[in-house]
């Protein structure tokens, strides 16, 4: 077995994002649980993904089991997903949606999911996917002016700009049906929610910090939910709409 060190290493290469203490640990999930039953076109893309210089952008592998599994105990039909990248997550989503399924998929960045997407091709699921290119909450605003899309999405996975997530929060709950689920990304946001405020942190985690404990905050006082925070991947909060 590898040492913690190359492990971490080699985590590092491939966007890993776990808040395990143990590598090892980690490393037992994902060879366990994770690896063997993860679609051969999800390990094409994964793999594709790693090489790419952003890497750590992209959702963990364990993450996107997760993710798969949920949208197929809720019977997710449509879905929204704000923050592409490659399209690892989206093809998590597009595996677990039934043929006729829908994913609303938004990113600034086109080309990164160009990327993906001939892997999502021939995964045969790419008929699910309407993506707009540029920034959400202009599309979020024209959705919300049609009553018909209120209460239309059964999941939302928003990992994107996290300064403007409780901009999302504040649309998205209108969007989600009652009983359906919003799941924010990175809420754990590498450790630094706990962190010192003189703590020794990358310039864009230490940017955005202040935003994630924002958000974490308005999440556990909103009223028209119930949630869920998860240690998966980078953090995962899981929103319920009830009201």
């Amino acid at each position: 077995m590898a040492s913690d060190g190359d492990q971490a290493g080699r985590h590092l290469e491939v966007g890993h994002k776990s808040l395990l203490q143990s590598d090892a640990l980690y490393q037992y999930i994902l060879e366990t649980s994770v690896y063997p039953r993860e679609p051969e076109s999800m390990k094409e893309l994964r793999e594709l993904t790693a090489k790419h210089p952003w890497n750590i952008m992209t959702t963990s592998a364990d993450e996107g089991q997760f993710l798969n599994m949920i949208l197929k105990l809720i019977n997710a039909k449509n879905t929204m997903e704000i923050g592409v990248y490659t399209g690892y997550s989206l093809l998590a989503t597009a595996l677990a949606l039934p043929d006729d399924g829908k994913i609303l998929a938004m990113d600034i960045n086109r080309e990164n999911y160009e990327l993906g997407l001939p892997v999502i091709e021939k995964a045969g699921v790419a008929h699910k996917i309407d993506f707009r290119e540029g920034p959400a909450l202009p599309v979020l605003d024209q959705m919300i002016e049609d009553e018909n899309n209120h209460g239309s999405f059964d999941f939302i996975f928003v990992d994107a700009d996290k300064d403007n997530y409780l901009n999302y929060h504040k649309r998205l709950i209108d969007l989600v049906k009652v009983g359906g689920l919003i799941g924010y990304d990175n809420t754990l946001w590498n450790g630094s929610v706990v962190a010192p405020p003189d703590a020794p942190l990358r310039k864009y985690i230490r940017y955005y910090r202040d935003f994630v404990l924002e958000l974490n905050k308005a999440l556990a006082a909103d009223p028209r939910i119930e949630i869920c925070m998860l240690p998966v991947g980078d953090g995962i909060t899981l929103c319920r709409r009830i009201k």
